[in-house]
Order: C-alpha cells, then structure tokens, then sequence
C-alpha cells in the first residue's frame, strides 16, 4: 500500500489567513496535536499546538505571526512504511502527504497507520525492512527474493520509489525475519547498495506506545 491510499480527508489544513484561535479550535475538534499550514495548495509545514500557545495573538491571521513550522512530509507514491518510521522517529502525530511539486494532498494521522496494520494483521509477523537503492536496470525481483530465500526467509512485500534526481530507484522489501544481517552480507556481496534496514515492529511497538499516551492526554 502506499500513502496515498491512506490520506484521511476529514481534516482541513489550515490556511495564513486563519487565526491562532482557528487552529485550536481545529485540534480541539479533530483531536490533533500537529496540523498542517498550506499557502494555496502549497505545504508550507506542520504547527503544533504548544507552538499556537506561544503566539503573540490569537486573534490575528497566522501570516502575521512568527509560525514555527516543522516541514515533514511523504509524497503520495511513497510505500505506507515511509510513513511509519516519520511517524516514529519524529514523534509526530500526524504525516501530510504531498505531490511531487510539494502541493498538498491531504494527511495521515498516527490512527489511520495503527488501524491499517491492526486490520491488515501486520502485528502478527515479526517483519524486517531492507531498502536497496541501484538502477532501474538492475532491479530483478525474483533475483532478489532468491538472495532472501537463500538465507531462510522470504519476501512478503516489495515497492519501488523512484528517485528521479539521481535516476535511481529505492527497492523496499518486507521480509518475515527481524534479524536481517545474514540477508544484508548476501546483498552487499552480491553488489547491492543497503540504503536503510529496518526492524518494522520496533516502530509499531512505539507508535502504540505513543498513541494510548496521545488518547491520554486528549482525554484530560
């Protein structure tokens, strides 16, 4: 699956002509902590709700405040996975999706991720990523799941992102093992380039952590 698939639409983005009273009334409304600022379509970023608190007025528009913007983002095309290590390791509660001119799409929450993999039954297995950056002309899918296979485990998932700045494409493969160092000496003799490697449920494990804490703290 990727991001766009999941982008949740109930959720308007704010625009510099609202006002620091809009966005808390919003995340009081849609119960977000994060929430995006578009200048047209255009992402300009995420505000949080402690950075809404700080501002000067809450009565006058936010383009003529001094937002403190964070820029996170996943284009639409990018593996749902992507979305989930953003989620993790920024401690966010929200992921915007944009297009390839950065235009907004629409957004992710930390919800929509957990209950994607809950229903998709995803928490059963114990899954490892690996991320292969190489040539579109070097890319063989069954090359690769015989690499994988020939450590004892298996390809359950693959997707390719391509990179078209550097014309290479990013090969994400979802494999039924956590501990990935045999499969990752087999690509890096083979002349792979491991770009990342990832052990998926040390993500998921933290984004449930973090999200009975956000429902918590919603709660209070």
């Amino acid at each position: 699956m990727i991001a766009r698939e999941l982008i949740n639409d109930s959720f308007p983005p704010l625009k510099l002509s609202d006002t620091g009273l809009r966005a808390l009334s919003w995340m009081e409304e849609f119960r977000l902590v994060h929430i995006p600022v578009v200048e047209g379509q255009h992402y300009l970023g995420l505000v949080s709700e402690e950075d809404i608190l700080k501002l000067d007025s809450m009565e006058q528009p936010l383009a003529n405040q001094m937002l403190s913007l964070i820029k996170p983002y996943v284009k639409a095309s990018q593996p749902v996975f992507e979305v989930v290590k953003m989620l993790s390791k920024d401690k966010l509660t929200v992921v915007p999706v944009v297009d390839d001119e950065k235009n907004y799409l629409g957004l992710i929450t930390l919800n929509d991720v957990l209950k994607h993999y809950i229903e998709s039954g995803i928490f059963e297995d114990a899954l490892g990523v690996i991320v292969l950056e190489m040539k579109p002309h070097d890319y063989s899918l069954s090359e690769l799941a015989r690499l994988v296979e020939s450590e004892d485990a298996r390809v359950l998932n693959s997707h390719i992102t391509p990179d078209m700045q550097n014309e290479t494409i990013d090969v994400t493969l979802k494999i039924n093992l956590t501990d990935l160092s045999r499969i990752i000496s087999s690509f890096t003799r083979h002349g792979y380039l491991v770009k990342e490697h990832y052990n998926q449920n040390e993500f998921m494990d933290d984004l449930k952590s973090r999200y009975d804490s956000l429902i918590k703290y919603l709660d209070i």
